[in-house]
């Protein structure tokens, strides 16, 4: 059984229905937050963090699905119940090698990951977490359109003779590009630093 304290949960993190995949994989503690673990993502996958979230965990006992993010107060979207991700620990839901969940990000373009926990392990004295182990791959530009718009565009800038080519080629972040990713240039957030930012409040 995983010790907050004391271990940290190893995480893979897949977009899916883009080939060849884009994915990573990420080092957190275990006494993280569902919304601490969300900014880890982001941080990780390379996305800005300016559109809203979800996460899709099943209850361990129930099997009920459980949908984790930012209440939603103003009455939109389905009705269905979101718990706040600040209020749900990691660990309360996720300790077991295997388990998956899902994560969806922007839900216009409608960005999907499935999450898995790879193992739980020990936290090493002086090291500092999370930290990006491996990966691969960019991921798509924010506000691309989806999988459909990012595949038009990756198509569009390898083709200097697609009629786009150059107005996305100057639409894109600079430096960006669908091969580009290295596990060592990616950077934190603390998320307290995160939270503050974005609800102007500890």
């Amino acid at each position: 059984m995983a010790n907050q304290r004391r271990d940290v949960f190893r995480f893979r993190i897949e977009l899916l229905e883009i080939q060849p995949p884009i994915w990573r994989e990420i080092l957190v503690p275990a006494s993280y937050s569902f919304r601490d673990l969300h900014v880890a993502i982001q941080d990780a996958m390379g996305w800005e963090d300016y559109h809203l979230h979800e996460f899709q965990v099943a209850e361990p006992e129930s099997g009920e699905l459980l949908r984790i993010g930012i209440p939603d107060d103003e009455g939109f979207g389905t009705g269905a119940v979101t718990l706040p991700g600040w209020g749900v620990g990691v660990i309360e839901l996720i300790e077991e090698a295997g388990q998956a969940f899902d994560y969806e990000y922007d839900f216009g373009d409608g960005w999907k990951h499935r999450i898995t926990l790879v193992g739980v392990e020990p936290r090493i004295k002086g090291q500092r977490y999370p930290q990006c182990l491996a990966g691969a791959r960019a991921c798509p530009p924010e506000d691309c359109g989806g999988v459909w718009g990012y595949e038009n565009l990756v198509e569009a800038l390898l083709d200097p003779k697609h009629p786009d080519h150059e107005d996305l080629r100057d639409w894109v972040p600079e430096g960006w590009g669908p091969e580009i990713f290295g596990a060592s240039d990616v950077r934190f957030d603390n998320p307290r630093r995160r939270w503050k930012l974005a609800f102007g409040e500890e």
